[in-house]
C-alpha cells in the first residue's frame, strides 16, 4: 500500500496523521536479487539492488472514500493471472498513521510525497513478459509487463 501525502507536515502525531493523506494505491518494491546477492557476498551495501530505473512502479491513486478505512483495505497482486500476494492493511505491523508519525519525526513530509508501507508474504522471482496486476479490493490500480 502506498499513501500520498497531501499537505506539509513535520512531527505529526498519529492521531492527526489522517489529515495528511486522502489517496492510496499499490506500489511494487522490486529488488534485483542477483545484484543484492553479489553485494551481500562482497560485504557491500546492496542499495544498488533497489535503486535501478523503474524499480518502484506505482498504480493509479484512488480516494480513501473509494478504497475504504485505511486500517481495513484489502489489496492483492496477480502475476500472469495467479494471485501471489494478498493482504489487508490491518495486517501491517505498524499502521499508516504510526508510520507517518515515525517518519515525520525525521523528515518534513511534503505534498506529493509517497510512503510505501510494507510488503506482504509472497515475494518471488519475476521473469521477462510476466504481467503484474495490483488491486485495491476488486479494482485494478496497476497493470504492467516486465521487459
Amino acid at each position: 500500500m502506498v499513501v500520498k501525502i497531501n499537505r506539509l507536515g513535520k512531527s505529526i502525531a498519529a492521531k492527526y496523521a489522517y489529515r495528511y493523506y486522502k489517496e492510496v494505491t499499490i506500489g511494487i518494491d522490486i529488488t534485483a536479487r542477483d545484484i543484492q546477492d553479489r553485494q551481500i557476498k562482497a560485504g557491500l551495501p546492496w542499495d544498488l539492488a533497489k535503486g535501478f530505473d523503474n524499480t518502484a512502479p506505482i498504480g493509479n491513486f484512488i480516494p480513501l472514500s473509494e478504497a475504504g478505512q485505511i486500517d481495513n483495505i484489502d489489496f492483492s497482486l496477480k502475476i500472469n493471472d495467479k494471485v501471489v500476494q494478498q493482504s489487508n492493511t490491518s495486517d501491517l505491523i505498524f499502521g499508516v498513521d504510526k508510520i507517518i508519525e515515525y517518519v515525520s519525526k525525521f523528515y518534513t513530509l511534503k505534498t506529493g510525497d509517497l510512503i510505501f508501507t510494507g510488503t506482504p508474504s509472497g515475494v518471488g522471482k519475476l521473469n521477462k513478459n510476466d504481467n503484474l496486476v495490483a488491486y485495491i479490493g476488486e479494482k485494478a490500480v496497476l497493470d504492467f509487463v516486465i521487459k
